[in-house]
């Protein structure tokens, strides 16, 4: 057993942020954070446009990037959280950039500023193509600078502790759910640990595996999610998956290499088999529509043509100056066999972010006590029914330091848990047949995929659902019966993200955002975010 003041799920910007707020504000006080892979495995590492914070006084303001995030969301942003992220957004990136990361700058001294899709103007700060890894470096160097501070690689959190491991039982009615600390798979000893803590950060990331074609890296499994709800806690606007609208069509890669929005804002123009510019029959902002609207647009493209991609078309652009801003995809594109200064890039729509996720309040705290999240495992009501390009590093910046603000207001008055008992693991026998969990884990990629993807119906939605019904007996027996594992975890994970994706998407009974359901093709007049 162990025991830490805070405890951090997750090494991406949000987890790190906060950890490092929390080590400088409270020096004498154990900071643990856990990662289930390499420490730079992380959502964050593959963010490539930028962070959307206002900068530019003369062209840019508060007030209009509010704007474009309300219009974004579709009408479910919560107005008060915007204007909250947009107004404290550029002090937060002023301290990430005192951490030591870098943005791209112009000869005059002023920052680069890219524009991407929903934006009214130039405001997206960058580190050319790879923004979230420049972030992740310096927060990672930061961290290591902390004495304070223990991460810890390799280590799979099962669960969250709380009064049911205490023998009590523990519904989504009972109040006052807490949170006691998590139990871990260690990976180097295969023994599961318990750590306890007094207060414990979610920032697992998103859940963007549960489909066939994802940006996302392996690692995203809905794991925070997943544990969330099986905790009895409060989950809300699972349905709103944003797919980015132009991944590298590469078959059977996993994850998808993502072409930054940032390649249309510079001039990138969307077209269809026939090399027809197409985005003029579906948003008068053409190529720069919201991520929902140019995804939809493809996915009906690709349906016309009967094709599985569409072209990106780069060939008009400076290619000097698209090397100097794009390294990353110009040498990814060149391995690919595709020279962008003659050849179109091939892109298709790919699961890329997850809208909704575990319920917040303003401070990062969830339904359980203690227990805060962070990050695109979060549902801060920031997003609303789609998230407006860039606004997701941001969102971790403020709400990082939140969860710290409103954290380190209670620490000094909690206690370590007593009596937590140890796991139990008596009845369980070592895997015989990893089948059964990769086999799975391909049907229910295939049934997310294909049932549950840009456009839906309730029919797909009424199939998907039975087929997770079955897929979720199968795994839990399996569970009950099998030793832990990393697989096997991360497969029921994913059933459950999956199930939480379609349950929200029979629940609402309209399309807007990032759901589009044919059987229901207007917006209601009842907003609504859908709790589960």
């Amino acid at each position: 057993m162990q025991q830490t003041d805070f405890l951090v799920i997750g090494s991406g910007i949000a987890g790190l942020t906060y950890a490092l707020k929390v080590s400088q504000q409270y020096p004498d006080k154990k900071i643990t954070i856990i990662t289930k892979s390499r420490e730079d495995e992380t959502n964050t590492k593959y963010a490539q446009g930028g962070v959307a914070v206002v900068n530019d006084l003369e062209n840019d303001s508060f007030e209009k990037h509010i704007e474009d995030t309300l219009i974004a969301g579709d009408g479910l942003c919560n107005e008060r959280i915007v204007e909250m992220v947009v107004t404290e957004g550029p002090e937060r990136v002023s301290e990430i950039i005192e951490w030591g990361a870098n943005f791209d700058k112009n000869p005059d001294g002023d920052f680069s500023l890219g524009r991407e899709g929903g934006h009214s103007v130039f405001r997206v700060i960058h580190h050319k193509d790879v923004t979230g890894k420049e972030i992740e470096r310096a927060l990672l160097e930061a961290i290591h600078r902390r004495p304070n501070i223990q991460l810890v690689t390799h280590c799979f959190v099962v669960d969250l502790i709380t009064q049911h491991h205490l023998g009590y039982l523990v519904t989504k009615a009972t109040p006052d759910i807490e949170c006691y600390g998590v139990y871990v798979l260690n990976l180097t000893n295969k023994k599961i640990e318990k750590i306890l803590s007094k207060v414990t950060l979610l920032a697992t990331g998103g859940n963007g595996q549960v489909y066939r074609s994802t940006t996302n890296p392996t690692i995203a499994t809905g794991d925070g999610v997943a544990m969330v709800y099986r905790a009895k806690g409060r989950i809300e606007n699972m349905e709103f998956i944003q797919f980015h609208p132009t991944a590298l069509y590469q078959p059977g890669v996993n994850p998808s290499f993502l072409i930054t929005e940032a390649v249309r804002g510079d001039g990138g123009i969307l077209r269809n088999i026939h090399e027809e510019d197409f985005m003029h029959k579906y948003d008068p902002r053409l190529s720069l529509a919201p991520r929902d609207i140019v995804a939809r647009a493809i996915d009906s493209e690709m349906k016309i043509t009967g094709t599985e991609y569409v072209y990106l078309d780069c060939r008009h652009m400076d290619i000097d100056k698209f090397i100097h801003h794009f390294p990353n995809i110009y040498e990814t594109c060149i391995a690919a066999g595709i020279d962008v200064q003659h050849q179109m890039i091939p892109v298709a729509p790919a699961a890329h972010y997850s809208c909704g996720g575990i319920k917040t309040n303003e401070w990062g705290l969830t339904s359980i006590r203690n227990l805060y999240a962070c990050g695109e495992c979060a549902s801060t009501g920031l997003h609303g029914a789609n998230r407006l390009a860039s606004n997701s590093l941001l969102e971790a910046m403020v709400f990082a330091h939140r969860c710290f603000m409103d954290a380190t207001s209670k620490i000094d008055s909690l206690e370590f848990k007593e009596n937590v008992p140890d796991w139990d693991a008596r009845g369980t026998n070592a895997p015989r047949e990893m089948i059964l969990i990769t086999q799975s884990l391909k049907e229910l990629k295939q049934i997310m995929s294909d049932y549950v993807g840009i456009v839906r119906t309730n029919e797909r939605l009424e199939r998907a659902m039975r087929r997770l019904d079955i897929l979720h007996e199968e795994t839990e027996a399996l569970y009950q019966k099998t030793e832990v594992s990393p697989q096997l975890c991360e497969l029921r994970n994913l059933i459950t993200a999956g199930y939480l994706i379609v349950k929200g998407a029979s629940f609402r009974k309209e399309s807007r955002g990032l759901h589009f359901n044919t059987d229901y093709p207007l917006k209601s007049e009842l907003v609504q975010n859908i709790v589960l």
